[in-house]
């Protein structure tokens, strides 16, 4: 891909854009030929020339009144096609904007997954929950009802946010600004998990903090902290490492009794 890659670099440069790179590259992330972000060797990677290509392919697409059905739109971005012969199962009113990829077995409920975007097989994307655009959900992941996964597009440097294989995050669940939710790793409902948000395990004798990454196979439920201002004493929200997913049985167990043993509200 160095060849199109130099391309897209050079239209992001000069500013005339090559629409025959940019529509090859997109149809190669709406087919999961490449993807914005991916693993190499144990660390994430982000390919921001393929966010240069979806911004450019913002520029040079024509705003377009379309149908599917009794469905309306008005917008630069058809939706994805071919869902029957990828074996995704989208609920209508659910959306997959063109330029994603989401493997077979995903299934999409009244959801919305942008552009850019890479879910993993037999994720669920359950009732009102969003992938933001970039975004990069693993493999057997369940987005709960109302879960915003946020997106981002510039900087087109800057990661986007990262769910790995096998996470469970609850209701209503805010994930942005790059944060890293590792591997099996189970977040209540309700969390919020910024950048900026200290994410605290208080399972030991002394709080560890972490910010910007959950790590494997982590229980999280919100929390919140005092902090003295010149006002007076307030308390801010933070996230809390309660507990750890058991490595003895096996991922769908573990996860009932990591809800039952924790009660943790789905």
């Amino acid at each position: 891909m160095d060849p199109l890659r130099a391309r897209i670099e050079q239209s992001w440069q000069s500013g005339e854009i090559d629409r025959d790179a940019v529509a090859e590259t997109l149809a190669h992330l709406d087919e999961g030929q490449l993807r914005v972000a991916e693993k190499i060797d144990g660390q994430w990677v982000v390919h921001s020339w393929l966010k240069q290509a979806i911004l450019l392919y913002f520029r040079m697409m024509p705003m377009v009144e379309g149908s599917y059905g009794d469905y309306r739109y008005y917008d630069k971005i058809p939706l994805k096609t071919k869902l029957k012969e990828q074996n995704i199962r989208v609920v209508p009113p659910g959306t997959v904007r063109y330029g994603s990829f989401l493997e077979p077995g995903c299934v999409v409920m009244p959801g919305y997954v942008n552009i850019g975007a890479y879910v993993g097989a037999g994720t669920m994307v359950d009732t009102w929950a969003t992938v933001g655009s970039c975004a990069q959900i693993g493999a057997g992941v369940h987005l709960s009802g109302g879960v915003g996964i946020g997106g981002v597009l510039e900087p087109p440097g800057a990661r986007p946010v990262i769910v790995e294989e096998g996470c469970f995050l609850g209701s209503r669940c805010i994930v942005v600004e790059g944060v890293i939710v590792e591997k099996e790793a189970v977040i209540g409902a309700g969390v919020t998990l910024t950048a900026s948000t200290p994410i605290i395990d208080v399972t030991g004798p002394r709080e560890v903090e972490y910010r910007g990454r959950v790590p494997a196979r982590s229980v999280v439920v919100p929390g919140v902290r005092s902090k003295k201002f010149p006002a007076g004493d307030y308390s801010l929200p933070c996230a809390l490492i309660i507990g750890q997913r058991s490595e003895s049985t096996d991922k769908k167990t573990s996860l009932n009794e990591v809800l039952r043993e924790f009660a943790l509200p789905v």
